[in-house]
């Protein structure tokens, strides 16, 4: 059984070695004190919703999710940025109900929609689309990067 709770400054050590995972899932070295430092500005500061999964009252894993705004439709929208479950916790639908979490809750904050973004070979991907996510083909996702000073 999941069990799942939207996140405070409570949480901060529990989601921490998480969210070090994440990113070195997406090859970034770990840097604990730097995730730590990260989270606790994005709760203390209500930069983000981060909810956090638990099975059996251990912590599996999360989705954080930043606000945004389209102005084209002129209405609040959600990016989910981050989505993790440890690799031990896969394949048990956990990741499918932290989607569906935050799809319930996009729908209580009367936003558009979710938007995410994830790497051409992950494998998530299939299960984005089983959820009804569907692939920006109409348009590409440019990005600049700032040089260093």
């Amino acid at each position: 059984m999941i069990r799942i709770i939207k996140a405070s400054l409570e949480n901060l050590e529990a989601l921490t070695p998480l969210f070090d995972g994440y990113r070195v899932f997406y090859e970034q070295r770990s840097d604990i004190p730097g995730a730590r430092g990260f989270l606790k500005d994005r709760l203390e500061n209500d930069d983000s919703v981060i909810f956090l999964a638990f099975s059996k009252e251990v912590p599996i894993g999360f989705t954080q999710l930043f606000p945004s705004f389209s102005s084209v439709s002129m209405q609040a929208v959600w990016i989910l940025n981050d989505l993790y479950v440890l690799p031990e916790h896969r394949g048990q639908g956990h990741g499918e109900a932290l989607l569906k979490h935050a799809q319930r809750y996009c729908q209580e904050t009367k936003c558009k929609g979710l938007a995410l973004e994830t790497a051409v070979d992950n494998p998530a991907r299939q299960l984005y689309e089983k959820l009804g996510w569907k692939k920006d083909t109409h348009c590409f996702h440019y990005f600049w990067t700032a040089p260093e000073s």
